[in-house]
């Protein structure tokens, strides 16, 4: 309930100050009067201020729980509510975590990594923000990981801190049997769990260095039910193609391996344009880290929410008005307006 700018908290409270008209009539027939069979038993005193006022006493009360009402339903004043802009969608990124992912060719000078771990780096400044990225604290962000199977490692939420901890620990297959890349299934995973966010704008990002060879649905399929569903879709070639090494452990120590690597370019393109997405390579680590940068730009969808302020509380001010008013009531009841027993 607002009045002006004052609203109430507990707007049914208000219908206590009702309270106050019984409270003054019973005040009114307290005991305290002196019962005469005649008022000619009375002298002529022609009434004075005492009698004229006698009633101030019982206003005094009867105000006072008006006050006290009004305190009980909370008076405030506040800035309303502000539409503010704000961005966010919904981010599915689709890692592949196959064999090939322990090639080391987007290593840095610095150290040398897998691209797996090349993609674990970019992701967490991609998200929580880093280098040249700004981070992403209004989307809702989650992770599909695949290589034969897929599996939703993490649904997407707001939660960056623990989706990071969970992309740190994504690690590559090593299971023979399991050493395959299915990138239709994860992708038709990945577009499952977007189309259960409660956003307008959603977007996968699925990120391999292989060729589908696994998996029930194809590649096609799951991007005609992405582009159905308005889910759009870019995808990542990561790593050189033809020759890669791989650091292979060996009794005593490791060696590195020389090891023929393919990336399906044809069907990533295809996928992106099929849904609107875009198609980037990234053969270094430095591309990687510019192909998550552009992303980053092109995913940025205004959402508008209503927002509400602080409120300034005044119920302090009714309720020192009500305690002063039933002292007062009391006071010169007992004083200037004292009743005969």
């Amino acid at each position: 309930m607002t009045v002006g700018a004052l609203e109430f908290r507990e707007p049914l409270m208000l219908l206590l100050v009702l309270a106050a008209v019984p409270v003054y009539r019973l005040a009114r027939r307290a005991p305290g009067r002196v019962l005469f069979s005649s008022l000619d038993l009375l002298p002529e005193t022609g009434g004075g201020w005492r009698a004229r006022f006698v009633w101030v006493p019982d206003l005094l009360v009867a105000l006072a729980v008006a006050g006290f009402a009004l305190a009980l339903a909370g008076p405030r004043t506040g800035e309303g509510f502000t539409r503010v802009q704000r961005e966010g969608i919904a981010i599915m990124m689709v890692v592949d975590t196959s064999g090939s992912m322990s090639a080391l060719d987007l290593s840095t000078p610095e150290r040398e990594r897998t691209r797996l771990a090349a993609v674990q780096d970019v992701f967490e400044h991609f998200v929580l923000g880093g280098g040249a990225l700004p981070g992403r604290p209004n989307d809702t962000i989650g992770i599909v990981s695949f290589a034969a199977f897929a599996d939703t490692a993490a649904p997407v939420t707001l939660d960056h801190e623990n989706l990071v901890a969970v992309a740190r620990n994504l690690e590559i297959t090593t299971v023979r049997e399991e050493n395959r890349t299915a990138i239709g299934d994860a992708l038709g995973l990945a577009v499952e769990r977007l189309r259960e966010a409660p956003v307008q704008s959603r977007v996968a990002v699925l990120l391999t260095d292989g060729v589908n060879n696994a998996g029930v649905e194809s590649p096609r399929a799951a991007a005609e039910l992405a582009r159905t569903l308005g889910i759009k879709v870019h995808t990542i070639g990561a790593g050189t193609t033809g020759i890669a090494h791989m650091r292979v452990a060996r009794p005593g120590g490791s060696v590195l391996r020389a090891v023929r690597v393919e990336i399906d370019e044809a069907t990533l393109r295809d996928i992106a344009a099929r849904t609107g997405g875009r198609y980037f390579r990234a053969a270094d680590a430095e591309a990687l880290a510019e192909v998550y940068a552009e992303i980053d730009r092109l995913e940025r969808a205004p959402i508008a929410e209503d927002r509400s302020r602080q409120y300034d509380e005044w119920f302090a001010w009714p309720l020192a008005a009500a305690l002063a008013l039933a002292a007062a009531g009391w006071l010169v009841r007992g004083t200037l307006f004292a009743r005969a027993p």
